[in-house]
């Protein structure tokens, strides 16, 4: 694909790591699917669409934020020191 490479190099660092754009990718993605989901649960329990649809605009927003931080922590725990050797396995 002549594309791939290109378009690689937004979702992937230098070192290989998630880059923080494609963090925010996959947390408005994640809320998408979240959100319609809070949506048809929320209508279920109150039977009122217009409640439904308040309640994922606001969740909406607050759970992008929420998942971004949480997505940015991950990769800050996860990353490898400089100094720390590298494993090799057999």
């Amino acid at each position: 694909m002549i594309l791939d490479q290109p378009i690689k190099k937004w979702f992937v660092t230098k070192q290989g790591k998630d880059s923080n754009f494609k963090s925010f990718m996959k947390s408005i993605s994640w809320r998408i699917v979240g959100t319609l989901d809070t949506m048809v649960i929320s209508f279920f329990v109150t039977g009122q669409l217009v409640m439904a649809i308040s309640i994922g605009s606001i969740e909406v927003v607050t759970k992008i934020i929420l998942y971004y931080f949480h997505e940015r922590a991950w990769e800050s725990a996860t990353k490898i020191e400089k100094d720390e050797p590298k494993k090799e396995f057999a």
